[in-house]
């Protein structure tokens, strides 16, 4: 026969004694454990190293904040005439045009090629203007996309870069 301690036969006797659904669910051997280990999160891209100070972030987000409403006039002006920005005065407005194309091509260019060697977008930059730069210009590039293939499959073209005779004659 087994010995047991007073308290081991005491929960021995009353585990015989009750009901299976009133018994205890843990025999003498098991222990409640109360001991809990914090969840740690791990993050998998860089910290950004720089604070928002560089000229190429400065440059970036000033070209980004002027270019993304350019766009939109752009792209609503081709979807309702079939025709870019009008040239302006000394070819003033044409010009921001083609230069806004660039920057948001530019952006979204940077914003890859840093995703590619980081695993993460551009940084917030200051006020994260940057980061919304970013997010802007992935924006107006998709409708780039998508204004120019409705261009192109009504009108059978998009306009060139230069003003010609169809638009501006």
């Amino acid at each position: 026969m087994i010995l047991l301690s007073p308290a081991a036969a005491a929960a021995a006797a009353a585990a015989a004694v009750l009901p299976s659904s009133l018994a205890p669910k843990c025999n003498l051997l098991c222990r409640k454990s109360t001991s809990y280990r914090p969840l740690k999160v791990i993050s998998m891209a860089e910290e950004s190293r720089g604070n928002g100070d560089g000229i190429l972030e400065k440059v970036a987000i000033g070209s980004g904040l002027i270019s993304t409403p350019v766009i939109g006039w752009s792209l609503y002006t081709l979807k309702t005439t079939g025709c870019g920005l009008p040239p302006g005065p000394g070819g003033s407005i044409g010009a921001l045009e083609g230069v806004s194309y660039l920057a948001i091509v530019g952006i979204v260019g940077w914003s890859l090629y840093t995703k590619s060697k980081t695993g993460s977008g551009l940084p917030n930059g200051p006020y994260g203007l940057l980061g919304a730069v970013e997010g802007l210009s992935y924006l107006a590039l998709l409708g780039i996309l998508v204004v120019f293939g409705i261009q192109f499959f009504e009108q059978g073209s998009i306009p060139g870069p230069l003003p010609g005779d169809q638009c501006f004659g």
